[in-house]
């Protein structure tokens, strides 16, 4: 009797399991590599950075805080932050 449970209970699991779906924001729909800001800041205009990021300044310029917020497309993109601020391509 417990093991015709314990196999019901495993068969409901992996039907279920495997019926996952996964729903992605616009941004993380298409995560793309870029080249160079220059193709990047075509489709996000002021740069993409992960959550919890803040552009680093210096001097009396104001960091950038409109860039788009997305971990994924910044995960594929880490090689145009050169500041290491968590924010690749700022651009106000």
């Amino acid at each position: 009797m417990l093991s015709t449970l314990v196999r019901g209970a495993l068969v409901v699991t992996l039907a279920l399991g495997s019926t996952l779906v996964v729903v992605t924001g616009p941004a993380e729909a298409g995560a793309t590599r870029y080249k160079n800001c220059t193709a990047l800041n075509k489709k996000y205009k002021h740069g993409v950075g992960r959550k919890g990021a803040k552009d680093k300044v210096r001097g009396s310029t104001k960091p950038v805080t409109n860039f788009t917020v997305s971990d994924s497309v910044y995960a594929k993109n880490t090689h145009l932050d050169r500041d290491k601020d968590k924010v690749a391509c700022e651009k106000r």
